[in-house]
């Protein structure tokens, strides 16, 4: 009897070893274990012929096809590496959609979720037609399927053709599209744009009066994209500082990007500020950690990082041709690394102001605002997307006089100002503009109870502009507004003077 328990033991610790090694022979090979082929994501969901997709899964490095819903197999497409494929959706795509498969020589995977066809409908514009377009004023479309118009074909100042690429395109959204019109170069007098769909739609705009814009002169603009409130501490290589974008957001992150700045983010320069012990090591990534930008870490010495000798540093992030940028709206982006605090993320914009004007055209409320905490004042930490509450302090948003930049008071702001709020769709719920006593209604209210809508108009009254100037304040004095709520997801508010 022993020598079979000894003959049993020798024989299973031969099995386990074989298994140790086939698993890290696997490993070796290819970095995981191998999962066979399959489809994880795809992206973006609804397409139209000639769009451009991702897909993410594995196993791809022998796909030989890709058959898309009604039975149309391409051929033609890019294997980037075994877990991701660009292809542009074909034409004849059927208008109930369907599942994508990808076939290999042996094997075939499909994907779990259908993809759905769009179309894309104008229904109007914010001038109409004959009116007075001015050079670098915001044009806004509207519609239905807007995600799949990629240019806007004007004509320059010597009547050319010109066009405006979607990467350029201000704001870009499923039911509103904004584009700012060439502030020079653009041609003086009446014509038809022509806007352009990836599936070769061309739709014609209305008649406008095009003119170019006043003289004037550019200024440098600091727009905060996300603002460390304290609760994050320093950097380690964990996954605290995750950004998403509302596309793909999963919970894990600690923000979630508004999807018209997370494109910006992708398409230019945006900016880092860290604060820094003596030595830090700074890796953007993704939060799969298979891609990092620049395909380094970058340390203290790197040309990249700008010491600002207070123990700060900012660094200059642009994704155009780095691998990161194909799988970031799947993975997400991720900041880690050592010795560093992340303080903000921001943008540094270069905006037109005509002569005679004090300053851009509009203002997020980042400039101006600060939360309400239990009676105090505290720095400000607007975080979006914002939910108001009117229970909650964080929900319970004060716009301050003679705080920000600029201070809000100095705007010149009149009855024909307004505020805009972005907002998520499916949210439903308001926003009230309140005294500073807050007590009696101040302004109007914000209401979407349908969900339906994306962007909603607030009126700046009479009554308004009597808590801006101060001829209505609370016991510090220096409160304009109050803003609070309940029920909406808002990812942005501006002020158009």
């Amino acid at each position: 009897m022993k020598h079979i328990i000894n003959y049993l033991s020798a024989l299973l610790a031969v099995v386990l070893i074989g298994i140790t090694f086939a698993a890290c022979s696997d490993d070796d090979d290819n970095g995981s274990a191998n999962v066979g082929l399959g489809i994880k994501v795809f992206f973006p969901t609804k397409v139209v012929a000639n769009q451009p997709m991702t897909i993410n899964g594995s196993g791809f490095n022998d796909v030989t096809e890709i058959e898309f819903p009604g039975g149309l197999k391409v051929t033609n497409f890019e294997i980037v590496n075994d877990d991701m494929i660009k292809v542009n959706a074909p034409n004849g795509i059927p208008a109930e959609g369907g599942k994508i498969i990808v076939h290999t020589a042996t094997d075939q995977a499909e994907s779990r979720l259908p993809l759905t066809l769009g179309h894309t409908n104008v229904t109007g514009y914010s001038k109409q037609p004959g009116e007075t377009a001015t050079g670098n004023e915001l044009i806004t479309v509207f519609g239905t399927d807007l995600e799949f118009i990629n240019g806007v074909e004007l004509l320059d100042a010597e009547g050319n053709p010109m066009l405006i690429d979607h990467k350029d395109f201000y704001r870009k959204g499923t039911s509103n599209l904004v584009f700012r019109l060439p502030k020079t170069n653009i041609y003086t007098g009446t014509f038809k744009g022509i806007i352009h769909t990836y599936d070769g739609q061309k739709i014609e705009m209305p008649e406008f009066a095009y003119e170019p814009a006043a003289t004037g002169h550019w200024e440098t603009v600091k727009t905060i994209i996300w603002k460390n409130n304290g609760s994050l501490g320093a950097i380690n290589w964990g996954g605290e500082y995750r950004f998403a974008p509302e596309s793909n957001s999963t919970g894990e992150e600690c923000y979630t990007v508004p999807q018209d700045v997370w494109d910006k983010m992708k398409s230019g320069t945006f900016y880092l500020h860290a604060q820094g012990s003596d030595w830090v090591q700074m890796r953007i990534t993704t939060g799969w950690w298979t891609t990092t930008w620049t395909g380094a870490d970058i340390s203290t010495g790197n040309e990249r990082i700008i010491d600002n000798g207070d123990g700060t540093y900012d660094i200059a992030i642009n994704f155009d041709g780095d691998p990161i940028l194909d799988v970031l709206d799947q993975q997400h982006l991720l900041l880690t690394g050592g010795g560093y605090t992340p303080l903000e993320l921001y943008f540094m914009e270069e905006v037109w102001v005509e002569e005679g004007q004090g300053g851009p055209s509009e203002y997020d409320i980042k400039a101006f605002t600060v939360y309400q905490n239990e009676g105090s004042n505290t720095e400000p930490t607007l975080q979006y997307p914002y939910k108001p509450s009117w229970s909650d302090d964080a929900g319970k948003i004060r716009i301050m006089r003679g705080m920000g930049d600029p201070a809000i008071e100095t705007l010149k702001l009149s009855t024909s100002s307004k505020f805009i709020v972005y907002k998520e769709v499916g949210t439903t719920g308001q926003i009230q503009w309140n005294n500073p006593n807050w007590g009696s209604f101040a302004g109007v209210s914000c209401n979407d109870w349908a969900g339906d809508a994306e962007t909603i108009e607030v009126p700046v009254t009479e009554d308004m502009l009597k808590c801006i100037s101060g001829e209505i304040s609370d016991g510090w004095s220096n409160t304009a507004i109050i803003l609070q709520g309940d029920g909406l997801t808002v990812t942005k508010i501006v002020l158009v003077p």
